[in-house]
């Protein structure tokens, strides 16, 4: 381990160092770049508004100011060159054109000529200070040279060999204390409990629940270990005394789920049954000239949950699907309305923005959804509470019907905001349906959404948005 430091902080700093470099370097490079791109736009505008005739003789004319205007704007010295080389105007103030001014020697301006792109950039080292120097041509309007610009750039390093400094003496300080770290952990580890543990994470690792596991036999030097020892051997007898009874508990949950499943969808149509029974009892008037329709109606509805109940009992082992669809056209408006018709609360409403929307579903599920939702508006309002409100509404919004329940009641608890779709089999005291689950199954099998709004102590809305299917 401590080999291993040693070597990574080395390799570290090597790579660090070399990375600063090329850093460096690159950055120094690129700026050289841009800083020659941005002059030579500013040089080409400069010829292209010039009054002088575009010629190598008139370069001197025609630089004459600008050429300290240039280097005013960019921060950077620059030189002008005939094609032979000579010094035609240099931005320098204190530097004369002469004869004894140094001309661009000859392998610069052969290497400038032969490059593709009528470019050198030369690097010296002068008293240990990196001098990079481009040297390209100037050109008319017709890519005709007309000169060479000289642009001297000294390199200054100074800002990246000072973060590298620092990160060097950050790098050493961490990786010593990482040694001095793991020198101490190598000892202890070494001496009282490599071996021990060694053992024990095998065990570990080999102990599974549905195999007998073997218990650890070993003296550790420590008493951790041996206590560490110890609990693992007790939780070996543990586990299988536990394993039989959470087999034969897992196969009793199994069967109590699934009984009390489905008792729950079994009941769950009984409910709007016995409402309808009701209904009929107490608005029977054998003279009332509408009593064969309204025996039709009552049929029709008893009918349908007697068919939901069928459809459950023969399709519960595919909970996703159940019942199976039996589509047809129908009015959703009217088929919700009649579905509130079985339930005897006046303080149930009903309200369309529409009279008729149009859509292809199983009309058993649609009443399945809008009963099991408004038993729960129901349920989620106290006895005792003096004002109850229901108002259940249909309405089309685009491509869409949307069916909401709104209740007065007691809400929805915040601690079951997030379980409230998963299946519940026991009976509720709150507007928490226990056929949530399966309706949303229904729903979304729809290809629709079911999503609620509660307040504690205002009540909730439930919205169930389908597609119109044409």
């Amino acid at each position: 381990m401590i080999i291993l430091i040693l070597i990574a902080s080395i390799l570290m700093a090597s790579i660090s160092i070399i990375q600063f470099k090329n850093e460096a370097k690159d950055y120094h490079q690129e700026r050289l770049d841009r800083k020659e791109f941005a002059i030579k736009e500013h040089i080409n505008y400069v010829l292209s508004t010039t009054t002088y005739p575009l010629t190598p003789d008139n370069l001197k004319l025609i630089f004459k100011d600008k050429i300290h205007e240039l280097s005013d704007i960019h921060n950077l010295e620059i030189n002008i060159y005939s094609l032979e080389g000579k010094l035609v105007k240099s931005s320098k103030s204190s530097f004369s054109v002469d004869k004894v001014a140094p001309p661009i020697p000859n392998y610069i301006l052969k290497l400038v000529q032969s490059s593709v792109d009528k470019r050198y950039v030369d690097i010296k080292n002068i008293d240990g200070v990196k001098n990079r120097s481009s040297y390209s041509q100037i050109k008319d309007d017709k890519f005709k040279p007309l000169g060479i610009l000289n642009i001297p750039y000294v390199e200054d390093d100074g800002f990246y060999e000072t973060e590298l400094r620092e990160f060097l003496l950050r790098l050493s300080q961490v990786y010593s204390f990482m040694l001095v770290i793991a020198f101490a952990l190598a000892y202890f580890l070494a001496s009282y409990i490599t071996k021990s543990l060694k053992t024990i994470s095998d065990k570990i690792n080999e102990t599974s629940l549905n195999q007998k596991n073997e218990k650890i036999v070993i003296e550790a030097n420590s008493k951790e270990i041996n206590s560490l020892i110890n609990a693992y051997n007790q939780m070996v007898d543990k586990l299988e005394e536990s394993a039989s009874r959470l087999a034969q508990s897992e196969r009793e949950q199994a069967w109590r789920e699934m009984a009390k499943q489905v008792a729950h969808e079994i009941k769950n149509p009984l409910t709007p049954m016995r409402l309808t029974v009701q209904s009929f009892q107490r608005k029977f008037d054998p003279n009332d000239p509408d009593l064969k329709q309204k025996l039709n109606d009552y049929s029709k509805t008893m009918i349908q949950q007697i068919d939901t109940m069928s459809s459950v009992a023969s399709a519960f082992s595919n909970f996703a699907s159940m019942p199976a669809q039996q589509n047809e056209t129908l009015n959703v408006v009217e088929v919700v309305e009649f579905s509130l018709d079985i339930f005897n609360e006046d303080f149930i409403r009903f309200e369309s923005n529409s009279e008729e929307i149009i859509t292809v579903m199983d009309r058993t599920q649609l009443i399945r959804i809008i009963t099991n939702l408004v038993k729960n508006a129901i349920q989620s309002i106290p006895e005792d509470q003096e004002e109850k409100h229901i108002l259940v509404s249909v309405k089309e919004i685009e491509e869409n019907v949307i069916i909401s329940v709104k209740d007065n009641g007691i809400g929805i608890a915040a601690e079951n905001i997030e379980h409230i779709f998963e299946p519940k089999f026991t009976t509720k005291t709150s507007g928490m349906g226990l056929g949530l689950g399966i309706i949303k199954n229904i729903i979304e099998n729809y290809k629709g959404t079911i999503t609620f709004e509660t307040e504690p102590g205002k009540g909730s809305t439930f919205m169930v948005s389908l597609p119109i299917v044409k």
